[in-house]
C-alpha cells in the first residue's frame, strides 16, 4: 500500500492509492489527495478495498504519517490486521507495490495540444496555421496557472513554460485502436517533411501518373 502523489489536479483529486494484493499480484488504484487524513485513509481502504475483496491477513506500507498514525494503528488492530513497515529504501517487502508505480507513473504523463497565436510558424499566413500544435508531454506544473512543456529540438528558440489558456489536453478518443495523434513532422531546411506511410490511391491524367 502507497501514495503516488504531486500529480496534475483531476476532478479535485492529486494521488493515488495504490494497493498491490501479493498473491494474486493484483493492483487496485484509488483517487486520492494529498491532504488525506488517516481517517480518510480508512474510509477509502474499506470502500474501496475491504468492503470487495475481504479484510487481508496482513498490509505492507512505508513509513508515512498516515500509516504509522495513531488511528490507522488502532483501526488494524481491531480488525485483527498485522502491519509490516518497509525500510527507507524499498526492499523485497514493498518491492511488488513499487514496481506497479513505476509502470502506472509511465501511463500518467500528461500530453496537451498547444496554441499557435504566440508561436510563429512555416506557413505563409497566420490564417493557414494549425489552431492547436503538438501534443507536447507536460513536464511539470508551474504555480496554478503555467505549464512546463517538452518541446520539440528545433524550438529552442521558444520559451517552454506556457499559460494554462493556451493549452489543450489531449483527450482519449472513444473510437478503438484509433491513432490519438500524428507524430510530429521533420523539417527539413526549416521547412516540414512528412514521410509518406502508403499510397491508398492514384489517378492517370493523360496517360500520366
Amino acid at each position: 500500500m502507497d501514495f503516488i502523489t504531486q500529480l496534475p489536479l483531476s476532478n479535485n483529486f492529486d494521488s493515488i492509492l495504490v494497493v498491490v494484493d501479493s498473491f494474486s499480484k493484483m493492483a487496485i488504484f484509488i483517487p486520492a489527495y494529498g491532504t488525506i487524513t488517516a481517517l480518510e485513509l480508512a474510509q477509502i481502504s474499506i470502500s474501496h478495498v475491504f468492503s470487495k475483496h475481504g479484510l487481508p491477513v496482513s498490509l505492507v506500507s512505508n513509513r508515512g504519517s498516515l500509516f504509522v498514525s495513531s488511528f490507522w494503528t488502532n483501526l488494524c488492530l481491531q480488525l485483527k490486521i498485522s502491519r509490516d513497515i518497509s525500510p527507507a529504501f524499498h526492499s523485497e517487502t514493498d518491492g511488488q507495490t513499487e514496481s506497479i508505480n513505476q509502470i502506472l507513473e509511465n501511463y500518467l504523463w500528461m500530453y496537451v495540444w498547444l496554441a499557435s497565436k504566440n508561436i510563429k510558424t512555416t506557413r505563409p499566413t497566420k490564417k493557414l496555421s494549425e489552431r492547436w500544435l503538438g501534443p507536447f508531454e507536460v513536464i511539470k506544473k508551474i504555480g496554478s496557472n503555467e505549464y512546463h512543456l517538452k518541446l520539440p529540438e528545433q524550438w529552442k528558440s521558444v520559451h517552454p513554460v506556457f499559460h494554462v489558456s493556451l493549452r489543450e489536453p489531449v483527450k482519449q478518443s472513444s473510437i478503438p485502436n484509433r491513432a490519438q495523434f500524428l507524430p510530429p513532422p521533420a523539417l527539413v531546411e526549416e521547412q516540414q517533411e512528412w514521410k509518406v506511410a502508403q499510397v491508398l490511391d492514384s489517378k492517370l491524367k493523360r496517360g500520366k501518373l
